[in-house]
């Protein structure tokens, strides 16, 4: 199926057949006993809820803001700790888990993404902060926002706005609170944490079901039933309180990275990565687009919306709003191997790609060999409830790939 190189744990199920949490042998979760040594067909990466938790997967900055299609954490660190370079790159970056994965155990890393929200948010989680002002800014906006906009001799009616997107998708009180914050983020320092504070409140103020933030379609408007809490709610109406708790979230989940951060350098560069003139690195760490699965600009438009941020999201590989007929596979497969064949020209001779992917339609079949790399391994593994839109199990494939040179 693949080209040339061994594959593990073939964990691979005919189609239907249900997820097994029974294995062989033990998930991997002492991480500290990975070394360069380790050999790929130990690793056992299928990981169920029991062996690595919620609250695990999404320690410190890794659940900064809510972002759809990222590998776990855990994932990278292990090939970090296998490969053990000098610098990554991940050319998808996304939310930036690579970039703080290597940051923590003082790896230089390089990221890349065509969006740029995604770049933010890769920027507020890996970089150094002065954890004294940042505080005093945090819990000064918050005491901004209750002098001004609850009930009492200072209130002050906001701002309202003419965007059509935020007029449709925000109740006119949660939206004016949004409005009122965005205007007090040119008053502080660091004004790109307060945008991603804003950011992920809007997300949980937007008119939806709480059962649905993922993918909302259209504004609820009136009383539903509820399948997440099982009873009927309403729409929220009011931002303050996301805003302040997810304030305080943010203040704490970056005074926990603060704790174990390093001076290892990170480089986030957004472009095309098609195009991209990357510094030199010795491996790469990637989760490439799946096709026709995620718009990874429209999961944030809300955040497009309130901050002005350019948008490229017609340079999307593999949008889901591009589908995934047989034309998209094809187009989708150019545009990769173009992506890779850009990242091979920065890779050092010699060093290692790890791609996970979810190659369901074999489109990386023989890629390896035709771009100058030689494959070395392809481990399969089980992935539980990744997203909110998947509720069933799928499999997904690690692609180990040395430059050939």
């Amino acid at each position: 199926m693949f080209d040339k190189g061994v594959t593990f744990n073939p964990l691979m199920p005919e189609e239907g057949m249900p997820y097994s949490p029974t294995y062989s042998s033990p998930p991997l979760v002492d991480f500290h006993s990975v070394i360069p040594e380790t050999s790929l067909e130990s690793l056992n990466l299928n990981w169920r809820e029991q062996d690595l938790p919620e609250r695990i997967r999404t320690k410190h900055v890794h659940r900064l803001h809510p972002y759809l299609g990222k590998f776990i954490p855990q994932l990278v660190e292990v090939f970090l700790r296998k490969y053990r370079p000098t610098t990554v790159c991940d050319p998808f970056c996304g939310c930036g888990t690579t970039l703080v994965e290597a940051n923590a155990l003082g790896i230089n890393s390089i990221g890349c993404d065509i969006s740029s929200f995604n770049c933010l948010l890769s920027k507020v989680k890996t970089d150094e902060y002065d954890i004294g002002l940042l505080e005093h800014e945090v819990k000064d906006i918050i005491e901004q926002l209750d002098l001004r906009l609850k009930p009492g001799l200072f209130f002050q009616e906001p701002e309202d706005t003419d965007n059509e997107y935020l007029r449709t998708w925000f109740a006119p009180r949660a939206r004016k609170q949004l409005l009122y914050f965005r205007s007090l983020i040119p008053n502080y320092h660091y004004q790109d944490v307060l945008k991603i504070i804003l950011s992920r409140a809007a997300r949980s103020a937007r008119l939806t079901t709480h059962f649905d933030l993922d993918f909302p379609k259209e504004p609820q408007l009136t009383s539903y039933y509820c399948y997440k809490h099982g009873r009927t709610c309403r729409p929220t109406d009011n931002a303050l309180q996301f805003l302040t708790r997810y304030s305080l979230d943010t203040l704490d989940r970056i005074k926990e990275f603060a704790q174990i951060r390093t001076k290892a350098g990170v480089t986030i560069i957004r472009g095309d990565v098609r195009e991209v003139q990357f510094p030199e690195f010795d491996c790469v760490i990637t989760s490439p687009p799946y096709v026709g699965l995620i718009d990874y600009h429209e999961q944030h438009r809300y955040a497009y919306e309130l901050l002005g941020l350019p948008n490229n999201e017609e340079l999307e590989i593999g949008a889901a709003f591009k589908g995934n007929s047989q034309k998209a596979k094809t187009t989708y497969k150019q545009e990769i191997e173009q992506s890779f064949a850009n990242v091979r020209r920065f890779l050092r001779r010699g060093g290692v790609m790890v791609t996970v992917a979810n190659d369901k339609y074999g489109l990386y079949d023989d890629m390896a060999s035709r771009l100058g790399f030689r494959a070395e391994g392809v481990l399969h593994r089980n992935v539980n409830r990744r997203t909110g839109r998947r509720a069933d199990d799928f499999f997904e494939s690690i692609l180990i790939w040395r430059h050939n040179d």
